[in-house]
């Protein structure tokens, strides 16, 4: 009992406060022996929807002339819970077996039950007296606990719903009394939020700031969104506009990834429980079996403005101007005014109706080269101008690019890098290691990724789980999150080699958009992650071998993610390693107070 009452005294709210000595022992409801059986001192309790509780005073402890303390009455008269306990209950036991005794003794002498002696008397007051100690005594966890546990629910939603600004105390420290004012204004509307940075001058002040003004308007708590601790002057212009804080995605590693000779350590960032630990073991069968190769094939950003001209022949004439082969080198040159690094490859027109869509590819360097690309477009367009001044220049883009969205073209004609790698996978392997065999590795394959995605209709579809390393990868290094869409493209094949006794395994991804300069890359833990596969930054050698050589790692995991995955769905140990990793049982609300 006394370890529960304390284990309930340690989880009570912080706005609980108790006194030193054991009050907690006090009943709710006094009764007529009250101030016999509880000499000890009272615990306030919290009232119907008062969410206030104060700490009430406990007695002093005076001292002597003589510097010995003096113990007021409740402190002299109490006594240890445990032997209190012990009192009444052997009490209680004592006094009901010796009513239970004198009971036997009326009945075999024929007195009747209701004649009382003295003793007797004072023997049924003693058993209600200790009878009603130890209801109570023992009663009181049990009220207290969902006394406490009510609060603490009323408290937590009073928080989420209260309004900051008024008599709930906000999450994170109060913005002093000079950043109150421009809280005010922002709430009022008087200064525009997304003008912080530039009125202060100050970009984490203008997180702060912007984070508690959200946080009234919207009269929603932001617990548990950290913004302390983060440069905001490194996202400024170029990452994220108004932000008020950043999200915490952990990251883990795979490998070591045996590729074109080289070790690698992946770093996956990701929420997702067994996709880490199913990469590793990818990477550590193909490490034992010697490793697997890659190939880029193709490197290319690519841009498809739409334009409109007054009637289809006017749009088809340009179609023909732009697939001569004479006009692509005046339109390089103009082209590669944009950028040290940007390099017309290839100009595709396709036509409808009376309107052209223009897909230019070229390369960038080791940057991912979205803007690289479309500063080069709008060069050509302007240039375009002068002899055909009756183009109507739409828009920028006419989703033939195609960018963040599952396009044939991308499937078919690439975007970004194309690469493909593979790897020969050992039997002894595929038994030790992947725990089945290759023969049901082969025929999955057929009737997963390729049969099954076909009845499916899969656009580029045609594997496991190519998205879930693609998207790790792409959050730990800094890359577009969004470009997951087009980057997963990957067709799995799957092969018996070598008499059937190994297994050839590749993936071939038409379209991985990755950079190591630019954007989310020169944040500092993505760097980080980019400096552990050894791309970090541009190449000095070679422009554009960096994000090249970042596009094979890629590649690669995705190999060892789908060898592994495809492995432990033939074995039947999907459901089974899910289950014991990619579920959890802990308060997610405690974790994160």
């Amino acid at each position: 009992m006394r370890g529960e009452l304390g284990a309930l005294w340690s989880s009570a709210p912080t706005s609980l406060h108790f006194p030193s000595s054991l009050s907690l022992y006090k009943p709710l409801y006094p009764s007529p022996f009250h101030s016999i059986l509880f000499p000890f001192p009272s615990v306030s309790f919290p009232q119907p929807g008062s969410m206030d509780l104060r700490r009430r005073p406990s007695n002093p402890v005076r001292s002597t002339p003589l510097g010995e303390p003096t113990l007021n009455r409740n402190q002299q008269l109490s006594l240890p819970p445990y032997a209190t306990n012990a009192v009444f209950f052997t009490f209680f036991f004592s006094v009901a077996y010796f009513l239970l005794h004198r009971s036997r003794d009326k009945i075999r002498t024929s007195t009747p039950l209701h004649f009382l002696t003295p003793s007797e008397v004072a023997a049924i007051l003693s058993l209600f007296a200790s009878f009603l100690y130890l209801i109570t005594f023992f009663g009181i966890s049990f009220i207290f606990h969902n006394s406490t546990s009510a609060t603490r629910r009323t408290s937590s939603d009073y928080q989420d719903n209260t309004d900051l600004a008024g008599s709930a105390k906000p999450n994170q420290e109060p913005v002093n009394s000079n950043d109150e004012e421009i809280v005010n204004s922002v709430v009022s509307g008087s200064i525009p939020s997304y003008s912080l940075e530039s009125k202060l001058g100050d970009c984490n002040r203008a997180a702060v700031i912007r984070r508690t003004a959200v946080e009234r308007v919207t009269k929603r708590s932001l617990e548990g969104l950290p913004v302390e601790g983060f440069d905001y002057e490194s996202i400024f212009g170029q990452s994220c506009e108004m932000p008020i804080g950043f999200v915490q995605i952990p990251v883990g590693v795979a490998g070591p990834l045996l590729l074109d000779g080289k070790e690698y350590t992946v770093p996956m960032s990701t929420t997702e429980g067994c996709l880490v630990a199913s990469t590793n073991r990818g990477c550590k069968a193909i490490y034992v079996s010697g490793g697997a190769s890659s190939v880029v094939l193709r490197d290319g950003m690519t841009r498809a403005p739409v334009v409109r001209f007054g009637s289809a022949k006017r749009a088809a004439q340009l179609k023909l101007y732009l697939e001569n082969h004479d006009n692509f080198d005046s339109l390089s040159v103009v082209f590669n005014k944009s950028s040290r690094f940007a390099r017309l490859q290839s100009i595709k027109p396709a036509i409808a109706g009376k309107n052209l869509y223009i897909r230019f590819s070229c390369s960038t360097g080791d940057a991912m080269g979205m803007n690289m690309v479309s500063k080069g477009v709008q060069n050509v367009l302007d240039f375009l101008h002068s002899n055909f001044p009756d183009m109507d220049v739409i828009g920028i883009s006419g989703n033939y690019c195609s960018d963040k969205k599952a396009a044939a073209v991308n499937w078919i004609e690439g975007r970004g890098k194309s690469v493909v790698c593979e790897a020969v996978i050992k039997e002894e392997v595929v038994k030790k290691v992947l725990k089945t065999s290759v023969e049901a590795l082969v025929e999955l394959n057929m009737l997963k990724n390729l049969t099954g995605s076909a009845i499916a209709g899969a656009l580029g579809g045609f594997n496991a789980h190519a998205s879930n390393i693609v998207s790790a990868i792409y959050l730990a290094t800094g890359q577009d999150p969004a470009q997951n869409v087009e980057s997963s493209h990957c067709i799995t094949m799957m092969e018996a080699v070598n008499d059937g006794k190994d297994i050839h395994i590749s993936v071939t991804m038409p379209s991985i958009e990755v950079g190591t300069v630019g954007g989310g890359t020169q944040l500092a833990s993505q760097s980080a992650c980019l400096n552990l596969l050894g791309v970090k930054g541009a190449s000095k050698d070679s422009p554009g071998a960096n994000s090249r050589q970042l596009a094979t790692i890629v590649a690669g995991s995705v190999l060892a993610g789908e060898l592994s995955l495809m492995s432990a769905i033939s074995a039947g140990q999907l459901v089974k390693s899910h289950m014991k990793y990619n579920r959890s049982s802990r308060d997610i609300d405690k974790n994160v107070s």
